[in-house]
């Protein structure tokens, strides 16, 4: 009996050491730190690592310190030239529609998630959304990229706060000191930009800039093409359920030739079809747009210095353009493709650390401190048992954005793998915020268009015909926008639509109605 007594107590002691042993391991892994060198393709993306609350404890908690890479220029060219010169960095991320995604995989340049997950971290299969890691899987079953800002149907379900980002925005006291007219047809809404031009060709002794919209590139202007299309509610699909050819919308081309008539007299100045976002970001929040169809959570920094300075010069969401039979706006939610996706290059000398890194952050405790920040410090759970920020840390938030990152870096500063599906439980409207408005404005119109959105290969047939005819539309919009004449914008849009199809497009049309009744089956939806 002494004996088992003494073995018990020696079997006891031995498990102690060895889960000691074990957490000293598992601490000493954390704070063996690697560098891991991270390119976001966007060159607005200007955010550090290391100096605030956020950042910190993400490095504490997972041993990784991060070299945030941007583009200065042109980002598909950077991105391009690190391709074709390996020298890609640690970790990647693009937008998810983005051709290079296709080329990074097929020439096996990055690293299957899901292979690494097998191999350094299992976990990363508990904290993924399914549905969403199912849709992203490439067509040899393996998980390459994961997106932020993805959504599936069934979250939509589940959560009753998903906003659209899509919002037509006004400079509150100079759309009140015009009457706060209707602006939803194009009769209307020329006068209200002639109007507000006439009252206020400066604004706090800066130019104001009639017409905002998002930045031109090669393939167009959102504003001006997808965001026109949204709120105009113009179909994807005919009564058969065949794609349609959205550009040939009658009220979308009532519409091109309403903004046409504004720049004709001057009201599109030159620099919304010249400046990058950082250039349009200094601009809204300098107040010097009247209005824009725009991503609100684009300017939602711009929105709260605003605030901050004179609470009647910030932007309210109001209804916009709308077709001639005045239908609800369609204006998508966030879909399963999210926003942009993030892989793993084969470069990366340490994919142990880098696939812990996401799933870190994918994870709820890594979503919570992205979202929130450090508990206890920018949170605490309040009496319903919820996550709530504190009073004295959203205050801040809501006033002083730059203030906000530089201390504390929560409320998605680092949205790479944000899960808006899950930060929707935390993050509450707040009638304190200004962006509140803006937000809620979105949420009767906001509906799933995730089965509409594709891209083809770039590398395919209808791939190069597709982003030939989109280059084709970048160099014709402007065009189109500053015709010097009806006859002249009729000429080029005919001439557009002309070779559109001599170049294949009736083959897109048929290859997008096949995946878009691929994408209804495989998420399951009516058709």
């Amino acid at each position: 009996m002494r004996k088992i007594k003494q073995f018990s107590a020696c079997f006891l002691c031995m498990m102690v050491i060895l889960l000691l042993a074990g957490c000293d391991r598992e601490q000493s892994e954390k704070k063996a730190e690697v560098n891991l060198s991270w390119y976001i393709n966007f060159s607005w993306f200007t955010t550090d690592w290391g100096n605030n609350m956020v950042s910190k404890a993400i490095t504490e908690e997972t041993g990784c310190d991060i070299e945030f890479i941007t583009p200065s220029g042109d980002p598909n060219e950077k991105l391009d030239a690190m391709i074709s010169s390996d020298t890609l960095p640690d970790i990647i991320t693009l937008g998810w529609w983005e051709p290079q995604i296709s080329e990074l995989i097929s020439e096996e340049k990055v690293y299957a998630l899901d292979t690494l997950a097998d191999k350094y971290d299992t976990y990363f299969y508990e904290v993924i959304n399914d549905e969403v890691a199912n849709w992203h899987k490439s067509d040899d079953g393996h998980l390459y990229r994961y997106p932020n800002s993805a959504c599936s149907p069934s979250d939509y379900e589940k959560y009753d706060t998903l906003a659209s980002n899509e919002t037509f925005l006004v400079r509150k006291d100079i759309y009140e000191a015009i009457g706060s007219p209707d602006m939803t047809t194009p009769e209307g809404f020329i006068r209200a930009v002639k109007k507000a031009a006439e009252m206020f060709p400066t604004i706090d002794g800066k130019e104001m800039i009639p017409v905002g919209c998002t930045e031109f590139n090669e393939i167009g202007c959102d504003s001006f093409d997808n965001y026109l299309f949204d709120f105009l509610a113009v179909p994807y699909v005919d009564e058969n359920g065949n794609a349609i050819d959205r550009i040939k919308n009658k009220d979308y081309v009532e519409w091109l030739k309403a903004f046409n008539q504004l720049g004709r007299e001057g009201l599109l100045k030159d620099e919304i079809f010249l400046d990058f976002r950082t250039q349009m970001s200094e601009k809204i929040n300098n107040g010097q747009y009247f209005c824009m169809l725009y991503q609100y959570t684009d300017m939602a920094d711009q929105e709260k210095n605003l605030y901050a300075k004179d609470p009647d010069s910030i932007y309210i969401a109001v209804d916009g353009p709308k077709n001639a039979a005045g239908d609800d706006y369609t204006l998508p939610g966030t879909s399963v493709n999210g926003w942009t996706v993030t892989l793993i290059s084969k470069n990366c000398e340490n994919p142990d650390k880098a696939i812990k890194l996401l799933t870190y952050l994918i994870s709820e405790e890594g979503q919570k401190m992205t979202w929130l920040g450090v508990e206890g410090k920018t949170w605490d759970y309040n009496e319903d048992g919820v996550p709530e920020m504190k009073n004295d840390i959203k205050k801040i938030l809501y006033t002083d954005r730059a203030e906000f990152d530089e201390k504390y870096g929560a409320d998605s500063c680092y949205w790479m793998m944000q899960n808006d599906a899950m930060g929707s439980q935390w993050i509450k409207d707040d009638e304190n915020n200004p962006v509140t408005q803006l937000k809620q404005w979105t949420y009767p119109y906001t509906t799933y268009v995730g089965q509409y959105t594709i891209t083809f290969d770039s590398n395919s047939k209808i791939g190069k015909v597709k982003n030939s005819i989109d280059t084709i539309w970048g160099e014709t919009l402007p065009k189109l926008l500053l015709a010097k004449s009806d006859k002249e914008f009729d000429r080029i849009y005919h001439s557009y639509i002309k070779t559109r199809y001599e170049m294949g497009y009736q083959d897109v049309l048929a290859a997008l109605t096949e995946q878009m009744n691929e994408n209804i089956e495989k998420l399951g939806l009516d058709k």
